[in-house]
């Protein structure tokens, strides 16, 4: 048999094929960044349901491999998307409603703070450092009618009508990704195991065996940062509710339930209780207030500096530091969803240098 000698076709057929890979890999970065951009107003929405979902898949496994509900996803994913919004809207329309029941007393306040002023409370005057210097300020700033103080003629100005539309429009805005974000995670929920199934199927492909591993212990760490949140916000708001009652604050209970939701974010309890002490001081209730003060600051320290990097440490076994870091860092570089993104990070982090120490 005569062979045919290669033809300069033949030999530039492999620098063609590998032309070809790197422009469809080409091609297929700037089509996923063109998605990408256009959802980006909608991005936060879905990591929410993001974080929501793998906060709740070993609870909803556990309901779905129930015989009376196997094969009704729509059912489920319904329910859970429900109880969802509830825990979300409840608190928010109940302390709404309580807002709106104070304000005759809170408008009756301010037009009498606008005729007469504030008048000093008394313990200003039995501190023991400063008082003077206060009682001196206070008179000259706050106990007299404040009808022409530069601070009330900027409340009727176009300053606080500008606010008021910049905060109508952040609410609206809100409001939206909420809504978004619960029908992203309905049709999550919906989805079932086919979902984390072929995105495991896909880490595979793209990162191998070790790449789904790690993916798998970033959802891990994921999980027990919303717990660890969760757990310790609950417990903080249940122990300062406690206070609230035995001090005299009124409203314990809504306060217990804002001190809460407050304490799920680092070091944000402290805004809710200090502002109660501040009301207590104004009642003439120092010794209540320096209480109050001195049990928030025990609880908040013990909860974020122990309680809140063992439990998230636990479940992703990492370091009390990495943790703190993770939360702290993650939480100021990109906001709420900083506080779940930065432990898994931490987590890539610990794995990568496992992996590289073992070599």
């Amino acid at each position: 048999m005569i062979q045919r000698p290669p033809s300069p076709h033949d030999s530039h057929q492999p620098n063609r094929q590998r032309a070809q890979k790197m422009a469809s890999a080409i091609l297929y970065t700037l089509l996923v960044l063109l998605a990408l951009w256009i959802v980006r107003g909608f991005i936060p929405a879905v990591a929410w349901a993001c974080v929501i979902s793998i906060a709740l898949w070993p609870l909803l496994q556990r309901v779905a491999g129930q015989r009376w509900l196997k094969g009704r996803t729509t059912v489920i994913a319904t329910c859970f998307t429900a109880v969802i919004m509830l825990l979300v809207v409840l608190p928010v329309g109940l302390g709404i409603a309580q807002a709106a029941s104070e304000a005759r007393d809170l408008t009756a306040w301010f037009q009498s703070v606008q005729e007469n002023g504030i008048p000093m409370p008394d313990f200003v005057m039995h501190l023991p450092f400063g008082s003077q210097q206060i009682a001196t300020w206070w008179h000259a700033n706050l106990d007299h009618s404040l009808r022409e103080s530069p601070a009330m003629k900027g409340l009727h100005g176009h300053a606080v009508v500008t606010i008021g539309q910049r905060f109508g429009a952040r609410a609206l805005h809100v409001v939206v990704l909420f809504g978004f974000m619960l029908v992203t995670l309905f049709v999550i929920l919906q989805a079932g195991p086919r979902l984390p199934n072929a995105l495991m199927k896909g880490a595979r492909r793209a990162f191998g065996a070790d790449g789904a591993q790690l993916v798998q212990r970033m959802a891990v760490a994921v999980r027990g940062t919303v717990t660890g949140l969760i757990v310790v916000g609950l417990g903080e708001g249940l122990l300062l509710g406690v206070a609230y009652g035995v001090i005299g604050v009124p409203h314990a209970a809504l306060l217990a339930l804002v001190t809460a939701v407050a304490a799920m974010l680092p070091f944000c309890a402290p805004i809710v209780f200090c502002g109660a002490a501040l009301w207590l001081l104004v009642q003439a209730s120092v010794a209540g207030a320096i209480g109050l003060l001195v049990f928030g600051f025990v609880v908040v320290f013990v909860a974020e500096h122990f309680v809140r990097p063992v439990l998230i440490g636990n479940s992703t076994r990492l370091p009390f530091l990495l943790v703190l870091f993770g939360i702290l860092g993650g939480a100021e570089t990109f906001g709420l969803l900083g506080l779940f993104i930065g432990p898994a990070l931490m987590t890539v982090l610990m794995v990568l240098w496992t992996d590289w120490v073992r070599q």
